[in-house]
């Protein structure tokens, strides 16, 4: 059975000179995990973290949303690749798996996968989740959990 485990990051920043820092922290608290899910509403800002993150990873590709694409592949300096996904414009869950995107979920590299909902039956128990949800200030306020 998935169970959260504690604790949880909780992160607030209120502008975009921020965001490698908290990309940073995200990082930092995610540890061996590389399956991260990220939710929060159209325009909360899930690309623009990813990037951060990417950036922080040592990614020098340009990170674009994969929105028609659904699979973008990136590449570190040190030899790792990264997979972003968006999940946006799917059908149904056979399309990803068409895709092979189990494949990319299990083989131990990044995957950071927007609109997760669209593919819940598929993705691994292990992983970590990041709500971005927007505050009254419009400011951004990040949840990390770790499932397992």
């Amino acid at each position: 059975m998935v169970h959260k485990i504690s604790p949880e990051l909780s992160i607030t920043y209120s502008s975009l000179a921020e965001i490698e820092v908290v990309a940073k922290q995200i990082i930092d608290f995610s540890g061996e995990d590389k399956v991260w899910i990220f939710d929060g509403e159209m325009g909360a800002g899930k690309t623009t973290i990813i990037k951060a993150i990417c950036n922080q990873l040592g990614v020098e590709d340009v990170v674009n949303s994969p929105t028609y694409a659904i699979v973008n592949e990136y590449n570190n300096g040190e030899g790792e690749s990264l997979y972003h996904f968006d999940f946006y414009r799917l059908d149904d869950q056979e399309e990803a798996m068409e895709i092979g995107a189990t494949e990319y979920f299990y083989s131990g590299d990044y995957c950071f996968i927007e609109w997760p909902s669209k593919v819940r039956d598929l993705l691994p128990d292990k992983l970590l989740k990041i709500d971005i949800s927007i505050t009254e200030d419009n400011s951004r306020l990040i949840e990390v959990t770790r499932y397992e």
